[in-house]
């Protein structure tokens, strides 16, 4: 269960819409289309390198509308230590990489912060250092929105929760990518979910 304000999440409980298998050599294509860096299939792992300071694209075949919820593992691959970033509500550019789309970070945004932002213009950035990364260790990780509400959750636990003033058309913008910036990363239990929550308001007791 993931606590959101006023709303608890179930993602056991909801709709899959994507559940990714383990990836091999053989077939990596028939659910990942990529752009940029190098990606392969390794023990069942999606992994992308990237030398470069832009993003590199992994993005799963299909368009995924409305409120949906992503989760998957994750973790930085050593000597790497950094970037493991996914993108969601998006569209590709001419180049095949990521033109409109939210931007989800975890040890990222050159600081190693945790936030969102919002692609192309990059008018909407949130960051927070509150989150304490450990280079190599598998997260699992969760993130999604309700209308304008997007959230973070590692580990089943709520990182960061925000509320983007003017939003992407969640009807409009499906596309799903996994991202190497610069780093080296692996993904794993990929999964795309129709997001659903349960109302959950609350009120306060005096505690004197």
């Amino acid at each position: 269960m993931i606590q959101l304000m006023k709303k608890k999440l179930y993602p056991e409980r909801m709709e899959s819409l994507f559940e990714c298998p383990a990836l091999t050599e053989e077939n990596i294509g028939e659910y990942i289309e990529c752009s940029g860096g190098n990606w392969y299939a390794e023990d069942g792992w999606l992994v992308g390198e990237n030398r470069e300071c832009s993003a590199a694209m992994a993005w799963l075949r299909g368009e995924y509308t409305g409120d949906v919820l992503i989760e998957f593992d994750a973790a930085s691959v050593l000597p790497a230590t950094h970037d493991i970033n996914v993108t969601w509500h998006g569209s590709r550019g001419p180049d095949g990489g990521r033109d409109v789309g939210y931007v989800m970070g975890v040890e990222g945004f050159w600081d190693r912060l945790v936030g969102f932002e919002k692609s192309p213009e990059y008018k909407f950035l949130v960051q927070t250092a509150l989150f304490d990364f450990e280079p190599g260790r598998i997260y699992h990780i969760t993130v999604g929105n309700i209308g304008r509400n997007l959230f973070l959750a590692i580990d089943g636990r709520l990182a960061l929760s925000v509320s983007d003033p003017d939003p992407i058309d969640v009807d409009a913008f499906g596309l799903v990518g996994f991202e190497a910036f610069c780093t080296k990363v692996k993904y794993g239990n990929i999964k795309v979910k129709r997001l659903e929550w349960v109302d959950d308001w609350k009120t306060y007791t005096p505690e004197f």
